[in-house]
């Protein structure tokens, strides 16, 4: 199949797609005589099993990471090393978290204590010079 196909049968853009390529997430069978790149059903699942660890929150380097330690020893410990990888994860997980955290008590700090003017649409307590009756 080619790029377009895989891309129609994942959900996957074609850009994306030639990244993974590129970085030999996935490999093609070569090229048609149009110069396509050509991908057999194993390509599917690459896909497929890419997008997985996208979705628990793996970057692609780190999923290049895992793909070159199972081709540089598939009788390897790569289970330990995905378990590692994960473990990244969930802590950038929880950071990504608790900043967000932050910033719902900032918002909630700065409404209560912006309270009467939020509710009277009046700005001038924010500095806002077209709100104040003072002219130069």
């Amino acid at each position: 199949m080619t790029v377009g196909e895989l891309s129609r049968r994942t959900g996957v853009s074609v850009k994306a797609l030639r990244e993974y390529t590129d970085l030999g997430l996935i490999y093609t069978l070569g090229r048609s005589p149009s110069n396509y790149r050509l991908y057999d059903t194993d390509a599917l699942w690459c896909v497929r099993f890419i997008g997985e660890l996208r979705g628990l929150g793996l970057t692609v380097a780190e999923i290049r990471e895992l793909t070159t330690a199972y081709l540089d020893g598939p009788d390897g410990p790569v289970g330990s090393h995905l378990a590692e990888l994960l473990h990244r994860s969930r802590e950038r997980v929880r950071e990504r978290i608790a900043a967000q955290q932050q910033i719902l008590v900032r918002i909630e700090q700065f409404e209560t204590e912006h309270r009467a003017n939020l509710a009277a649409g009046d700005l001038h307590w924010a500095g806002d010079p077209r709100g104040c009756n003072i002219r130069a």
